[in-house]
């Protein structure tokens, strides 16, 4: 598959699960009356990977993840030389699923961004934590998410099961730490909505939600190939 329909389709891939995971935050988790709630939004993240790792895994292997694509070319799984393109696509396709929310969400009278379903810790923190512990969660859970991409895509696992492995791990990482840091573990994710932010904190934040996922990235990256050696 040619380098540019790779990249097409991790930037269609982004956009989708920013749209899918952030929107589900902005214009359904406090809708009067019926609000999906912490448990829908993490639902709905989930949703957006299962469904698009089917949609595009056979083109572009579905990464949507700047930390994914590095965790798996640590592992020696992605070319390095793809890398910086497939981040610039991801980044893209992020900032398109903001501007397009953010078109759909000022319809409604009186709107005002707010957060914007954007990270933060300290008093942007939905919980109130600070910047250690947000780093570690981020870190780890990254870590955590790229050992299951890894192992559910590994030769050994079980064929066709990947997608529903990460989807419902995406799923788990949003119910533990959305009250820590509204969940990145995307450093595209991050950055596609922190452009529409109240106020312009969650850019002076978002160097977290770069360094730590990508550490916890390349943690993983890592350790995974040195567990299935023989």
């Amino acid at each position: 598959m040619s380098l540019t329909k790779r990249l097409a389709a991790e930037f269609l891939g982004t956009l989708w699960l920013v749209l899918g995971g952030c929107g589900s935050a902005v214009l359904a988790a406090a809708f009067p009356g019926v609000g999906i709630g912490l448990h829908g939004v993490s639902l709905a993240f989930g949703l957006t990977v299962l469904t698009m790792a089917f949609a595009i895994g056979p083109i572009s292997g579905c990464h949507l993840n700047p930390a994914v694509s590095l965790g798996l070319a640590t592992a020696g799984r992605f070319a390095w030389k793809d890398l910086v393109p497939y981040w610039i696509a991801q980044v893209l396709g992020a900032i398109a699923a903001g501007a397009v929310l953010y078109a759909i969400a000022s319809g409604k009278p009186g709107f005002t961004p707010g957060g914007f379903a954007s990270n933060g810790y300290g008093l942007h923190s939905p919980g109130g934590y600070g910047l250690g512990a947000a780093f570690l969660t981020e870190a780890v859970l990254t870590c955590f998410f790229l050992l299951v991409i890894l192992g559910s895509t590994a030769r050994k696992a079980a064929p066709g099961f990947a997608p529903i492995a990460i989807g419902l791990c995406l799923t788990l990482i949003h119910l533990v730490s959305i009250p820590v840091t509204n969940t990145s573990v995307n450093p595209a994710r991050s950055t596609g909505v922190a452009f529409f932010a109240e106020g312009g904190w969650a850019l002076g934040q978002l160097w977290l939600f770069w360094v730590a996922p990508l550490l916890g990235a390349l943690v993983a990256g890592w350790i995974f190939p040195r567990l299935e050696a023989e």
